[in-house]
C-alpha cells in the first residue's frame, strides 16, 4: 500500500459554517493522485513531457461527514481498474484526528496524446502502464 496523501484544511476552503464546500473536494482527489503518482514512479509532469496527457472523464462524490477548517484529512488512492487507455481511481478521506471516514469518490481518466486523442498506453508507453497494473488493486471493493 502507498503512504497516504495527508493535507490541513485552509481557512478559505470553508463556508460560514465551518464546513468545507463541496467543490473542495475535487482539489483534494487531485492532490492527492499526483501525489500517489509521484509515490508510484509515474509522476504526472514526466508523463506530459513524454506527451502522455490523463484528462478526467469521471468524478463521483459520496459525501458522509464535513470537515472543517484546521482538520487534517488523510486520503488513501487506489487504482481499482486499468486497460491500455483508460483507468479508475477509487478515494477514502479520513479525518485523522478522529479516524473516520468522511468522504470516497471516484474518478475515471483517459490516456491521450498531446491532441487529445486516445493513447494505447500498453502498446507506446510499456513502462509506464506495467507500473499502472503493479498497483492495480483488483480486490479492493469498497464503493464510492
Amino acid at each position: 500500500m502507498v503512504e497516504p496523501f495527508r493535507r490541513k484544511v485552509n481557512y478559505y476552503e470553508t463556508d460560514r459554517m465551518n464546513i468545507v464546500h463541496h467543490s473542495n473536494y475535487a482539489r483534494y482527489l487531485e492532490e492527492a493522485r499526483l501525489d500517489y503518482m509521484i509515490k508510484v514512479g509515474i509522476a504526472y509532469d514526466e508523463l506530459e513531457k513524454k506527451g502522455i496527457i490523463i484528462p478526467v472523464l469521471e468524478l463521483h462524490d459520496r459525501y458522509i461527514k464535513s470537515i472543517g477548517f484546521g482538520d487534517i484529512i488523510e486520503v488513501h488512492v487506489h487504482i481499482v481498474k486499468l486497460t491500455a487507455v483508460r483507468f479508475r481511481v477509487k478515494y477514502e478521506i479520513y479525518n485523522v484526528e478522529t479516524g473516520e471516514l468522511v468522504h470516497t469518490a471516484e474518478t475515471a481518466h483517459a490516456f491521450v496524446d498531446d491532441k487529445f486523442a486516445p493513447l494505447n498506453l500498453k502498446r507506446h508507453f510499456p513502462d509506464e502502464y506495467a507500473t499502472f497494473e503493479k498497483y492495480l488493486e483488483l480486490d479492493y471493493n469498497n464503493e464510492a
